[in-house]
């Protein structure tokens, strides 16, 4: 045909550039001015403990394909944060877990995340590998020392969680002292 109609636009934010008012460089619409916010992304998890033991979940999906690391993953459009914690020890380790209270709360610029690690434990008995992990076990904390860990704020969490000696602090952890999380 030729004409006008057959010629595809882009439509939507494809222009970089600092909105007025701004003072860093956004997505923006060149026709409406709509901008579009790129913000961190939340990450729900928890640290299951049952009887003495650490749930650690081996991942079939990279990164870190291979690695242990606890249920965690992130949060989904309307979902609490606890809700999402909950949802990913059922996916990846079959968990039906109960949440004890929030125990870390972890930034990590590098990556923009910002991680919300819950203390928990099994709500009814039994764990199995779910479509992200090769394998899920319970693990004693010192044998712990012995797998590869899959993430630096798995490591914090994990230290986090077995210093504690008794109910979840009211206020959680934070990133220890001069770490970001980079490897």
């Amino acid at each position: 045909m030729g004409d006008k109609s057959d010629k595809i636009t882009a439509r939507g934010p494809t222009v970089r550039r600092v909105p007025e008012g701004d003072n860093r460089t956004r997505l923006t619409c060149p026709d409406c001015g709509f901008i579009q916010y790129e913000n961190p992304l939340i990450v729900a998890g928890a640290v299951v403990v049952e009887d003495g033991k650490v749930l650690l979940c081996r991942r079939s999906i990279e990164p870190r394909r291979g690695f242990w690391t606890i249920p965690a993953g992130y949060l989904e459009l309307n979902e609490t944060v606890e809700d999402g914690a909950r949802r990913e020890a059922r996916e990846e380790a079959c968990a039906d877990i109960a949440i004890d209270g929030l125990l870390a709360v972890y930034t990590i610029p590098r990556i923009s995340q910002v991680q919300l690690i819950y203390a928990a434990h099994l709500a009814s008995p039994g764990i199995a590998a779910g479509e992200e992990s090769l394998e899920v076990r319970f693990f004693d904390w010192d044998e712990i020392q012995t797998v590869e860990i899959a993430f630096p704020s798995v490591h914090w969490a994990l230290a986090h969680r077995r210093s504690m000696t008794g109910p979840v602090p009211t206020a959680p952890f934070g990133n220890p002292d001069g770490e970001t999380g980079d490897y």
